[in-house]
């Protein structure tokens, strides 16, 4: 099995050199031979990465993590620059239907958190629908409050879910699971940012045809101008990944 551990460092993160295939195998291993200490895993993109630069709780954070993957081509090219090129990218949303598919031949456990109430509860049903083998341990919108904190990871760590999934945007979900991390009792935590509002229908994914062109983050753009604010971090992103390609 290809080592976890043979990472690129890409302004100090250590992002794995895995393909989907191979991370997918990582995490079935990991499910077999884990224990009961809960595997965080981080979907590493170009924000995230520019954000841990000032926000030292979230790069204490990436770097605790058992796994980190390269989310979005911006991740892919920075490792080429670097002269340690990561096979390809390995998104949260795309990590999660593969998992998904791999779940319903394994009987694999899931919990869904985030999300609105309505938009929760419409991808658990059409996760349950599309993938029928997979186990539904449970699942809670992301819109709660401080003081249901506790109630709620009682409710995770009894459902004892293989996989936890956190959709509460970056950084949030990762510091979520970070926080709770000892106490979840799931065996393997994932920050899929918006991904539950794709299943549901709430946020259009980008066609395959974009995804091929690396083009999906100007899709999203395109169809929500409101985050052209939130791009306005690729081409600083690209800039300081290229000057510091040889640190």
């Amino acid at each position: 099995m290809k080592d976890v551990n043979d990472v690129v460092r890409i302004m100090g993160v250590p992002v794995a050199k895995l393909s989907m295939d191979q991370t997918v195998q990582w995490l079935t291993e990991r499910l077999k031979t884990g224990g009961t200490e809960l595997c965080h895993v981080v979907t590493a993109n170009p924000e995230m990465v520019m954000n841990q630069q000032h926000d030292q709780e979230l790069k204490q954070i990436i770097h605790e993590a058992e796994l980190v993957t390269p989310d979005g081509i911006g991740m892919v090219m920075a490792a080429k620059w670097k002269g340690e090129p990561v096979p390809e990218r390995v998104t949260g949303y795309d990590l999660l239907l593969r998992l998904l598919e791999a779940g319903g031949q394994h009987g694999w456990s899931f919990y869904f958190l985030g999300t609105d109430e309505e938009t929760n509860r419409k991808a658990v049903e059409i996760i349950r629908n599309r993938y029928p083998g997979v186990q539904i341990a449970g699942s809670h919108h992301g819109f709660f409050a401080p003081e249901e904190e506790d109630r709620l990871v009682t409710e995770i760590r009894k459902a004892q879910p293989d996989f936890l999934i956190v959709a509460l945007g970056i950084p949030r979900a990762e510091k979520w699971i970070h926080h709770y991390k000892n106490q979840l009792g799931a065996k393997v935590a994932i920050g899929v940012g918006g991904s539950l509002d794709v299943i549901a229908g709430k946020v259009k994914g980008a066609p395959e045809i974009w995804k091929r062109l690396n083009l999906e983050w100007l899709y999203r753009l395109l169809r929500q101008p409101s985050r052209w604010r939130r791009q306005l971090v690729l081409p600083k992103f690209a800039v300081k990944a290229y000057l510091t390609r040889n640190e």
